[in-house]
């Protein structure tokens, strides 16, 4: 018998040097400051503080221990926003060139540590390694592009009275909260955030570390985010309040803010449709779709909901489950020999356990109500090291028309569910894609240019792409949300850089979603 054949394939294990203890043991050693053995610490007052009571994280990877955000009380929070006030007083009277100069040391140290970030977020938050190198790739990227274009956004403005403090979710520490707390800071503000408790706390951690050194206004602290809410919304020190995640975390936000009026930008939920009407380019859509899994569609902008044209529906299924059965998930670390490169996932869990097991209840109920399974993976087509917890991982699935009784019907699931709804008409096409009053962004799937531009007219999403998906985008591309998606001004480019500093005009009226108007940029 040939040897090789008779050879037992490797059985996967965790890649050399990629462990929890590796990636913390190096944050200690590059940033002993902000990181002591047993803890990570609160930033504030140009100052790591050994405070707050850590709270007890487990990876979504494989369930294991690793460093929890260190909760801080209402109290320290208002010392800290006192403290931000202060820096920001002095950081606001440093010139433009100064500023640029410190941006840019701070994001040559974050590059210098980039794959110890990227570790980090395998660990907190359970990206493939590809992607969560591409996270911080985009906020290093982007903030250049500022750093480049800042001069002619920045003319006869200035910052805002006071601080910027900002509440974000888990699932882009990197590209969406630090990148924003670096523009904000760029802009002549100073900056608090508060660690997104389900994960992200290590990493951003380790950039703000970096940042302060380079002389940046930065603060990070920890806590839970009702209980600080006095403090980090409320506060009458702060000048603008950025916050992303669910609609009803962000609906409580608005209401705390109803009374101040603050500057603001609120980035909520929205189910991003996908609808399809007289088409046939289905190689285009296969290859799109394959590319909307990444990161298990915990993202904002990703697209959850297809809405198929009844008698395009068996082209759209012949085009749909090679794709979804295609999809590769499991650990993100994981090889078969030490010399292999870290495996080209799709996703690997969802941010918790407790969000595997909701995502289960929801299917669960959706099916029982009516739904059709189209389909369901098996955690058996996962990558998995032998033995491992796999408590926080979800295989995709498929269901057909989730009745509207079913939180899946009008609700984004945030994670590796898709629903498909079959539709006769044009109007119950743009109903069902408008099921959850405004949107991020929308796409149909359509040969006649002229018939999808006039049913992008109709849908109330903030980006809408004809035969191509639409996401948050880089640089100039500005971003925010109809309906109930977005509050306050958007972003992106120079709506950024506005939305953070005040013009001579005090009747200036940003593009945003406004109690009183709602004003739309060009996208």
């Amino acid at each position: 018998m040939d040897a090789a054949a008779s050879t037992p394939p490797s059985r996967l294990h965790l890649k050399p040097g990629t462990a929890w203890a590796d990636a913390y043991s190096r944050a200690r050693q590059e940033a002993p400051e902000a990181f002591h053995e047993d803890r990570l610490l609160n930033l504030w007052g140009g100052q790591w503080r050994r405070t707050g009571n850590p709270l007890h994280s487990l990876t979504p990877v494989d369930g294991t221990p690793i460093a929890g955000p260190p909760m801080i009380e209402p109290d320290e929070a208002r010392e800290a926003i006192r403290a931000t006030l202060d820096d920001h007083k002095e950081w606001r009277d440093v010139p433009l060139a100064d500023r640029k100069a410190r941006v840019t040391a701070a994001i040559e140290a974050m590059e210098e540590h980039r794959d110890l970030l990227a570790l980090l977020l395998v660990w907190e938050i359970g990206k493939p390694w590809r992607l969560a190198r591409t996270d911080v790739d985009r906020a290093l990227d982007g903030v250049r592009w500022y750093v480049d274009e800042i001069d002619s956004m920045i003319g006869g403005r200035a910052a805002l009275p006071g601080p910027v403090s900002n509440i974000a979710s888990w699932n882009y520490p990197m590209s969406v909260l630090m990148h924003a707390m670096l523009v904000q800071v760029l802009a002549g503000n100073a900056a608090i955030a508060k660690t997104p408790t389900d994960g992200g706390a290590a990493c951003l951690t380790l950039a703000c570390a970096l940042a302060r050194r380079a002389g940046l206004p930065v603060s990070l602290v920890s806590g839970s985010g009702s209980r600080l809410s006095s403090a980090l919304v409320r506060a009458p020190e702060i000048g603008c309040l950025a916050f992303v995640g669910g609609r009803s975390a962000g609906g409580q936000v608005a209401a705390a803010l109803v009374d101040t009026g603050k500057r603001h930008f609120l980035e909520q939920e929205g189910l991003n449709a996908w609808g399809i009407w007289d088409f046939s380019q289905w190689d285009l859509l296969a290859s799109h779709l394959r590319k909307g899994f990444e990161y298990g569609k915990q993202r904002c902008t990703a697209y959850p909901r297809y809405v198929v044209q009844r008698q395009l529906f068996d082209k759209f299924l012949e085009m749909y489950l090679p794709v979804v059965s295609s999809v590769r998930f499991g650990h993100p670390l994981a090889v078969a020999d030490d010399s292999d490169p870290l495996p080209d996932l799709d996703y690997g869990p969802v941010i918790t356990a407790e969000k595997a097991a909701e995502l289960a209840a929801k299917i669960d109920e959706a099916v029982t109500k009516g739904g059709v399974p189209l389909y369901r993976g098996d955690l058996a087509d996962g990558r998995f090291l032998p033995g491992q917890d796999r408590a926080a991982y979800v295989p995709p699935v498929a269901i057909l028309n989730p009745p509207p009784s079913a939180a899946l019907h009008h609700a984004e699931p945030f994670g590796p569910v898709d629903s498909i709804v079959v539709v006769d008409s044009e109007a119950e096409l743009l109903s069902a894609m408008n099921a959850s009053n405004g949107a991020l962004v929308a796409s149909l799937a359509c040969d006649d240019d002229t018939t999808a531009r006039r049913l992008a007219g109709e849908l109330a999403a903030f980006k809408v792409g004809v035969n191509k998906p639409r996401s948050r985008g880089d640089r100039s591309e500005p971003f925010g949300g109809r309906g109930a998606s977005w509050k306050g001004a958007f972003v992106g480019g120079e709506h950024l850089v506005r939305a953070v500093t005040v013009g001579a005009d005090p009747n200036e009226r940003l593009y945003g979603n406004f109690p009183s108007y709602s004003l739309y940029p060009e996208t």
